[in-house]
């Protein structure tokens, strides 16, 4: 399965070239998020999922630390999505490599 670095993202984030999804739950999000993402929680992810997002597009997923995006990957790459990345470390890499200040939990 493709995988991106937090800092990779950070570079890959000027080029809009891709959707970005958080899978985690809304709680999460309200703690801490990358602004450029939209919230498919992963709870949600098989309902909306086919529905919000297209086979032929890019989508990076992420959660807190690469394990439920993992998931997501996996269903997305089965409904057969080609471009699915998943950041490795999710967003807790994205807080320790990207952002300091973005809270941690």
């Amino acid at each position: 399965m493709e995988t991106i670095t937090a800092p990779e993202l950070k570079t890959r984030l000027a080029a809009k070239d891709f959707r970005l999804i958080d899978v985690r739950e809304a709680d999460e999000w309200a703690t801490a998020r990358i602004p450029e993402a939209e919230l498919i929680p992963l709870s949600q992810f098989q309902q909306r999922a086919l529905q919000e997002l297209s086979p032929e597009e890019t989508v990076i997923v992420y959660c807190h630390h690469g394990m439920r995006s993992a998931r997501a990957q996996g269903f997305l790459k089965a409904q057969g999505f080609s471009n699915v990345i998943n950041l490795t470390g999710g967003i807790d890499a994205w807080a320790l490599q990207v952002n300091p200040s973005m809270k941690r939990y």
